[in-house]
């Protein structure tokens, strides 16, 4: 069966400055937390190590428009243009920002940009980073200065990419610098944060540019075990905390009732002003990219929470391990591919059916060398992967979803936060001690597709 898709979807995929570029004269969250526990991270592989795009990226680009990519999302490196945060402007990355966009414009691939992925500048971090209001507006600067340099050239702006992440990971769950596990502190990084996102759409409106501005979530689907009403309940509360506190205000302007009722019962409120309301309902975007990888399986709690312990979400909800599901070993997440759809129909039908794309999914997978053949990787399994998500994608599309793209994620292996190069996620191989690149088969797969705008499945 042949599986055709819209004209003009945009086939590509993603990437983010720190996570490609290499060692910047601004100091990140990233660069900071390496350089004093280089054990959290895989085999001791730090941000200054990544996959040499800074050096690269022409050739790299040139790689992109063989892959057939019509689009292509990157971030701005926040530390690399402003590398203390608030002051100068460093004229080096305007020059490679400059160069890069140029580039992908002139080979016929959009640039979709990024202004934050997860790498705060350091002097903002020293001063409470997103925990600050004075941070919120050096974000705002920095947005504003993005708009002027480059918004007559890049026409898909995105506020955040991921903003869920750094909350979880830097102030819950002790996977990203801070590494605080304060959940009252964690709410307010989340609220700044889209303050921060409100104040940058408004910048980005009130410049008159060309072109849109939207954000990067990622949408993690609550599935309850059962339809008993405590299941239920349980994923409703997790959907709320994970997924709804940054759909709803970037999407209808305000917060959830029940979520702001729920964090007031239990005192964990972060503090607002008056005018946030107003400025929050500013914030509403004109592009989601929805970033998917996994569902998330819930069930109600079986003991009651000690009411001694800090309040977590965890207060709520437990964890299922869904008998027979499939699963990928190496990242430890459930593959399951009709996840996509679910997004795009709860888009649809509660949300005013908003134009968004897909912004990530992917498949990351360890010591891939095991499947060279003749010189080249053939990751058959990744091509099954993209194909099964893209069929269900392709159902919400017939069905009137108002989905206008999909990027993978990556284009070329890439450092990976703490992972740094565990799991392999690329198109295209990358070779750390040569920084050779070499094309899977599912980079050769992904050309055909995006070149014909279809694929055919039996």
């Amino acid at each position: 069966m042949k599986y055709a898709f819209p004209d003009n979807f945009w086939w590509g995929s993603a990437s983010s400055a720190l996570q490609t570029e290499g060692a910047r004269e601004g100091e990140t969250t990233w660069d900071y937390w390496f350089a004093r526990e280089p054990n959290r991270f895989h085999n001791g592989v730090g941000p200054q190590h990544t996959s040499t795009f800074y050096q690269n990226w022409k050739t790299d680009i040139q790689l992109l428009k063989q892959l057939n990519h019509n689009s292509f999302r990157t971030s701005i490196s926040w530390a690399r243009l402003i590398p203390d945060g608030i002051g100068e402007v460093n004229p080096e990355a305007v020059d490679f920002y400059n160069q890069v966009i140029d580039e992908l414009n002139e080979q016929g691939i959009t640039p979709f940009i990024t202004l934050f992925h997860f790498d705060m500048p350091m002097a903002m971090q020293e001063i409470g980073g997103w925990e600050n209001r004075d941070v919120v507006d050096a974000y705002t600067r920095y947005a504003q200065i993005c708009f002027e340099l480059f918004g007559d050239r890049v026409l898909h702006w995105f506020t955040f990419n991921e903003p869920i992440v750094p909350v979880e990971g830097g102030y819950l769950y002790d996977f990203h610098y801070p590494n605080v596990v304060d959940f009252r502190r964690a709410a307010t990084v989340a609220y700044h944060t889209v303050l921060a996102h409100a104040k940058a759409v408004q910048a980005y409106r009130a410049g008159h540019y060309a072109g849109e501005i939207g954000i990067v979530l990622n949408l993690t689907p609550s599935y309850p075990r059962s339809q008993n009403p405590a299941d239920v309940k349980a994923a409703h509360i997790a959907d709320l905390m994970f997924n709804r506190s940054f759909l709803d205000p970037v999407l209808r302007g305000e917060y959830p009732a029940d979520l702001v009722a729920l964090l007031k019962s239990y005192d964990q409120l972060p503090a607002c002003k008056p005018e946030d309301s107003a400025l929050i309902a500013e914030g509403k975007i004109d592009l989601l990219g929805v970033n998917y990888y996994q569902p998330r399986r819930v069930k109600c709690r079986d003991s009651a929470v000690n009411p001694q312990a800090p309040f977590m979400p965890e207060w709520f909800f437990d964890n299922y391990e869904m008998p027979g599901r499939k699963m990928n070993p190496y990242r430890g997440w459930e593959i399951y591919e009709p996840g996509i759809y679910d997004i795009l129909v709860n888009l649809r039908d509660n949300y005013g059916n908003p134009r968004c794309f897909i912004s990530e999914n992917g498949m990351g997978v360890e010591n891939e060398q095991r499947f060279i053949e003749n010189g080249q990787i053939n990751d058959q399994y990744r091509i099954e992967f993209i194909s099964e998500h893209l069929t269900w994608l392709h159902k919400g599309i017939s069905e009137g979803c108002n989905c206008l793209g999909y990027h993978m994620w990556t284009f070329i292996d890439n450092w990976s936060w703490c992972n740094a190069y565990k799991n392999r996620y690329g198109f295209i191989q990358l070779d750390l001690k040569t920084q050779q690149r070499t094309i899977k088969k599912s980079g050769e797969w992904f050309a055909a597709t995006a070149l014909n705008n279809s694929f055919e499945k039996e």
